[in-house]
């Protein structure tokens, strides 16, 4: 099979003046292979950048709960102080921590807008704990904290952490799905291409049969010449996706996958494969064509 291909990608002067240099089809075959590739890059970057959003969603939050106690304000202090106790004493719990006002008013600052008073109001106290790698006993604690600090409630993020990661996952799925229709779509323009090239040059494939040329050979210089167009025209349209991602926001934590979409690391070599996975796609789809359309003209 390597062999194959090798031979139908050796360069051959005389094969390549079958096809044309330059045509509409010429540049289709670019402007088609550029344009698929410039949106595979952001496809695959958004691609990624779910990936890690779902990761880091399931990491942390996996390992964050939070405990709400509602309570008369002269209890408020007791209750808190009681739930530490009980948290500092249950296995799997790493560290417990009570929010300050302060903190909470943060928290609250994207409703009731920034310097919101929480004195005066009945808000409920929150403490944050943080789960070791084993993590802890959420039914027992549960029902700890029911005979102990009856004015607790125990949220481990699950009801809202499960379809957030899901959403993410489905994100990067469609990633991976719209590069798949993106060089579907290639496929489908290079055969055209081809087609049109083969047909527009019927009366040349005629006379190099007469004088004893084969549809191996005539069907190598077809091949050859729009894989290597392929190849170019999805070079440059990676390199202008690449560009187009590199001028994206730098990830922050407010912008969440908004801010986040691009390479990290050794992600920025993956685009390279784009322009192979093109090359690959248009000599698959010439050699098809070139085989359909050789044998409707023979």
């Amino acid at each position: 099979m390597k062999a194959l291909i090798l031979s139908y990608l050796r360069s051959d002067p005389k094969a390549a003046r079958v096809v044309p240099a330059t045509g509409y089809t010429a540049h289709l075959t670019l402007f088609a292979a550029g344009a698929m590739a410039f949106l595979a890059v952001f496809a695959l970057a958004l691609s990624l950048a779910a990936g890690r959003l779902a990761d880091r969603w399931a990491g942390e939050l996996a390992r964050s709960t939070t405990l709400r106690i509602s309570a008369p304000a002269d209890q408020m202090t007791t209750q808190v102080d009681r739930a530490l106790a009980v948290l500092q004493q249950t296995p799997g719990v790493a560290t417990a921590r009570a929010l300050s006002l302060e903190e909470q008013a943060a928290l609250l600052s994207p409703w009731f807008g920034a310097g919101v008073d929480l004195s005066g109001l009945p808000v409920p106290r929150l403490i944050e704990i943080r789960e070791t790698e084993t993590g802890y006993d959420a039914a027992g604690l549960r029902l700890r904290l029911a005979a102990e600090v009856p004015g607790a409630i125990l949220d481990d993020h699950g009801r809202w952490r499960r379809p957030l990661v899901e959403a993410a996952d489905s994100l990067r799925r469609l990633g991976f799905f719209s590069m798949a229709l993106i060089f579907g779509a290639l496929a489908a323009m290079v055969t055209l291409a081809a087609n049109a090239a083969l047909a527009a040059n019927a009366q040349i494939i005629e006379v190099l049969r007469l004088i004893g040329a084969t549809d191996v050979y005539i069907a190598r210089a077809f091949v050859r010449r729009f894989t290597l167009r392929g190849l170019g025209g999805a070079a440059v349209g990676t390199v202008l996706g690449i560009g187009g991602v590199m001028l994206l926001p730098e990830a922050s934590a407010e912008g969440g996958l908004l801010t986040g979409l691009g390479f990290r690391g050794i992600g920025w070599f993956l685009p390279a494969i784009i322009p192979v996975l093109a090359a690959t796609v248009a000599f698959g789809a010439t050699s098809f064509a070139a085989r359909q359309t050789l044998k409707e003209l023979a």
